[in-house]
Formats: structure tokens, C-alpha cells, sequence
């Protein structure tokens, strides 16, 4: 037999022999253990004795011992009763039980709970509903958490007397109760002023993953962004991630039936004003005429130059007051057009009904340039397109930063009735940029393209705009980039790789009779008709 097997077999029966000692001394070690905890408990009791009283207590032990060995079997019996006192004592003592695990609502509620009470307390309340030694449980009628313990929905009664028709007096308790449930999240509040109700909701973040593509929308539908599922009642399929989903879009409508043809975008610097921009201007080339104002002049727009159906992308103060001054005379021409062929009762001219769009990014730059110049208001002449360009089906689309809105002139502000903010903007920011109460607290750090939009008299949505990246940009993801370029009506040798270039041939082609063509057939007739038509595009004069 091996040595290996041997020894294998010799830790076997070791171990057996281990077991069998361990079970038959088991009873001994427990009354070893039950004698040394009463030879503890005696040793105890004898240093806390006194010194006066340690003498009569011993000859009482004494007296106690020579009673029992006189009494019969006494011994025999004081024995046994020793044994089963010191194997009681000495049995396993039982594991404490684990302390109860805190309760997260519990502590969670009972901190929000504090947090408000100085908001919502009045001095001269004799029964407040929120005082500093009341419960939770009064005021919190119902209450939700996710699976990572975060607070996901709370409704809670506040008192009559709150000033909750005041936006200031709102705003404390929403930063309130946004800082106790976690600024990394957007929460809706939802403030019923006939019952004193305030339902506190947190929102889902929205995907980020979209990249530029082409919408499903009809000519005139500009897809601003996506929002939430209860945010509109419609769906449209686009690719995310590898794979068609379906989306809630946020959808403008624009042209002569629009009631909002004109848009105002507002943002924080470094969340996508420009990228929006982009986004409309690739949505709106295929069946219109674009003009673009690069204000800022940083050639965020330069991949759209000398591309069909864009006139001109203008960085300078002196390029765009000529593009825009041919901008408003286009528009008083097309004005006198379609009045003429309305009387005359025949349809109007091609060249009037193509829409033409006007994408203005940061406009207020330039409008500082020429006040220090002495020269027009670039904004001064949106005035003609911004009133008549529904009829003449000239949209106008403005981005700039939000501190910027003062400088905007009125009938920016007034005719642009689509406004989209973008960026984590606060309550009087977000009033006034989209013209009602935001009833939606941002989180404290949005990704790029986050914001509300408002269209017409609607209530404020959530919009998570498409990743529309400057296609230039080298340090933007290759992904991103190429999405951008298929949009482009053609090739960018700039971005692009310029297309294969067959080899020269060594020796010139031999030349080879022609194939004799196929006899033509009489009875089919000749289609002159084009497929779509052309895009022509007029210089600006």
C-alpha cells in the first residue's frame, strides 16, 4: 500500500477517534465548566464579603458541611446535587439575539419630518400638525422606497395657513425636501391647494443614449428631444443602443398653421444650446433652406458650410447683418408673393412656399459687438421675419446662454412661443425662460442636454435632447461623429474618406464594337417627370 494512503487513513481514524473522545467527555467538560464558574461565583462572593463577616460565615459553612455528613446518604446526596448544578451552570449559553436592523423609512421620514417643521409650524397653531416632539405618521399619508432605499414617492397634508400660492414659499419646501431624499435625482411636486396635499414624486432619469437620426415626423416636425412616458401621448421608434425602442418625443411643429413657428432656447454654458441647434438644422435640410448666425464664433456650425440648402453659416458681425437684412427682404418679397398669387387666385410660386429657416446661436454677442460699433442690431432685424414669418414660412430658431435673456429684445421674447431651457436652471430662472412655474426640481448635476421645453400654453416637460456633436470635433466618440455625418445632405472631404479612385491602367483600352441596342417600344411613353425635385440655392445679394 502507499505511503500517501496510509497516512490518509491514519488521519481518518485520528479523526474518528477525535469525535468518539470528544462525545464521551462531552458530560465531563460541561461539569468541569459548571464546577470553575461556582468556584468563580464563590471566589466573588468571598471578596465582596467584609472582613467583620467573613469569620461567621465560615463556621455557618462549616456547620452547613458536618449537617450533611451526618444526615444519611448526606453526602452521597450533596454530591449529586453539586454535579447537577455545576452541568446546569456549565451547559452552552445561547448566542444573544442580533439586534433589530434599523429601519430606513423610519429614519429617513423622521429627519424630513424635523426638516420641515420649521416651515410649515406656526407660533400661534394651538394643534400644529408639525411641532418638534409630533410623529410623522400625522402628516405623511403614504410613502414609497426603492430597492436601494432611496425615497421614491411621499404624500404628506401640510397646514391651511401656508403660503403654498407663493413660488418663494414653495421653492423652500421643494429644496427642502429634495436635500433630504438625495440631489441626485429630479423630483415633480405636485401641490393640490384645495385639500392641502403636496404628492412628491422622484422622476427616472431619461436616456442619454440616442444619438442624431432620422426622426419619423412629417415636413414641419422638428423632434426637440425625448421626454417621460405621461409627458406626451405619442411614440416613435429610434435606434438606441444597437436596437429600435420606442420613445416619447417632444415634438414641435412648425409652418403656416403653427402656432409656435418661432423657437428660444436658453441654456447653462456647456449643456448643448449649440448641439440643439444642430439637431433642428439637420432635421429641417431636407425640405428647406437654412441660414445660419454663428454669434459666438466658435465654429460650432462649420460643418454645415457649402452644403445644399444652406445659403450661408456667418460668424462675423458684418456677415450677419448682410444675411440677415437679405433675410428680412426675403421675407417682405415672399410676403407680396403669395398676397399676389392669394388675389390673382393661382398658386403661389415654388421659390415662396420652400420654408427657410433662420438658426441663430448666441445672437446677444453680436448685438454687443455692433452697440460698441455703432452699427444695427442684428436682433433689430429679426423684427420682420419673428411677426410675419409663419405666412411667409420663415421659421426662426434662437439659442443663447440664460443670463443672456435680458438682452434679448421684446419681440424676441414675445414671438417665440416654443422655449426650451436647458441645463440645471433654478426655479426664477426656469419661470421666466419658459414663461410658467416649473413644477419639476433639476437635480444638482444633469448630463449634457438635459432641460424642460414648453410649446404654446403647455405645461413644462422634461427633454433629454439627441447627442448631436460637432462632427470637427476630434476629441468627440467616432459613434457620435459618424451618426452626424450620414445626416449631411453630401460628402465632407474635411470628415469624410474620400471615395475609392480606381487604378490608372497601364495601356489605353482596346476599343470594341458597341452591343447594338435593344429596339425601343412604341407603345411605352416617355416619363419626363422627376423623382424629387432640385434644391436650389440663391446667393445672397
Amino acid at each position: 500500500m502507499p505511503l500517501h494512503r496510509h497516512l490518509s487513513k491514519g488521519r481518518e481514524i485520528a479523526r474518528t477517534a477525535g469525535d468518539h473522545a470528544s462525545d464521551m467527555f462531552a458530560p465531563l467538560s460541561v461539569i468541569g465548566r459548571g464546577l470553575r464558574h461556582h468556584a468563580d461565583w464563590a471566589k466573588a462572593r468571598w471578596q465582596d464579603t467584609p472582613k467583620e463577616r467573613r469569620g461567621p460565615t465560615v463556621f455557618l459553612s462549616a456547620a452547613m458541611l458536618v449537617g450533611i455528613y451526618l444526615l444519611p446518604h448526606g453526602l452521597l446526596f450533596a454530591l449529586i446535587a453539586l454535579m447537577a448544578s455545576a452541568a446546569w451552570a456549565g451547559r452552552a449559553p445561547k448566542a444573544p439575539p442580533a439586534p433589530p436592523a434599523p429601519d430606513v423609512a423610519d429614519i429617513k421620514l423622521s429627519a424630513l419630518y424635523a426638516a420641515l417643521t420649521p416651515y410649515l409650524c406656526g407660533p400661534e397653531d394651538a394643534n400644529p400638525l408639525y411641532h418638534f416632539e409630533g410623529s410623522y405618521k400625522n402628516v405623511f399619508g403614504s410613502w414609497e422606497f426603492d430597492g436601494e432605499g432611496r425615497l421614491s414617492r411621499l404624500e404628506l397634508s401640510y397646514p391651511a395657513y401656508f403660503t403654498d400660492t407663493e413660488p418663494a414659499a414653495r421653492a423652500r419646501i421643494e429644496q427642502v425636501v429634495q436635500g433630504k431624499a438625495g440631489r441626485a435625482r429630479e423630483y415633480r411636486f405636485d401641490w393640490d391647494e384645495e385639500s392641502n396635499r403636496l404628492r412628491i414624486a422622484a422622476l427616472a432619469p431619461l436616456p442619454t443614449d440616442v444619438v442624431a437620426q432620422r426622426f419619423v415626423a412629417t415636413p414641419g416636425e422638428i423632434v426637440l428631444g425625448f421626454t417621460d412616458e405621461d409627458g406626451t401621448a405619442r411614440t416613435i421608434p429610434v435606434t438606441q443602443g444597437g436596437a429600435v425602442t420606442q420613445q416619447p418625443p417632444v415634438v414641435w411643429r412648425t409652418g403656416p398653421r403653427s402656432a409656435e413657428p418661432h423657437l428660444l432656447a436658453l441654456g447653462v454654458t456647456g449643456y448643448g444650446t449649440s448641439s440643439l441647434l444642430r439637431s433642428v438644422a439637420l432635421q429641417a435640410l431636407p425640405y428647406a433652406d437654412l441660414v445660419i448666425v454663428d454669434g459666438a464664433g466658435t465654429g460650432e456650425h462649420a460643418c454645415l458650410v457649402n452644403r445644399p440648402g444652406v445659403h450661408t453659416v456667418e460668424t462675423s458681425l458684418h456677415g450677419a447683418l448682410a444675411a440677415l437684412e437679405w433675410a428680412a427682404r426675403e421675407t417682405d418679397r415672399r410676403l407680396t408673393a403669395l398676397n399676389a398669387a392669394r388675389h390673382a387666385g393661382t398658386a403661389p410660386p415654388e421659390d415662396v412656399t420652400r420654408p427657410l429657416w433662420l438658426l441663430l446661436d448666441h445672437p446677444t454677442e453680436l448685438s454687443e459687438l455692433a452697440q460698441a460699433e455703432g452699427r444695427p442690431d442684428p436682433q433689430d432685424l429679426l423684427e420682420l421675419p419673428l411677426r410675419h414669418g409663419r405666412a411667409a414660412r420663415v421659421t426662426v430658431a434662437i439659442a443663447d446662454d440664460i443670463e443672456a435673456r435680458d438682452r434679448l429684445t421684446p419681440t424676441v421674447r414675445v414671438t417665440t412661443r416654443a422655449r426650451v431651457v436647458l441645463g440645471p436652471a433654478g426655479p426664477e430662472e426656469g419661470r421666466a425662460a419658459l414663461g410658467a412655474p416649473l413644477d419639476i426640481v433639476p437635480a444638482a448635476h444633469a448630463p449634457i442636454g438635459r432641460g424642460y421645453a414648453r410649446v404654446g400654453n403647455g405645461t413644462p416637460v422634461r427633454l433629454q435632447v439627441p447627442a448631436t456633436v460637432d462632427p470637427l470635433d476630434d476629441e468627440a466618440p467616432a459613434p457620435l461623429r459618424d451618426a452626424v455625418i450620414a445626416l449631411l445632405p453630401h460628402r465632407d472631404t474635411r470628415t469624410e474618406a474620400a471615395a475609392g479612385v480606381p487604378p490608372r491602367p497601364e495601356r489605353p483600352p482596346l476599343a470594341t464594337p458597341a452591343d447594338p441596342a435593344p429596339p425601343a417600344d412604341p407603345a411605352r411613353p416617355v416619363d419626363l417627370a422627376k423623382d424629387e425635385p432640385m434644391i436650389r440655392s440663391r446667393p445672397i445679394s
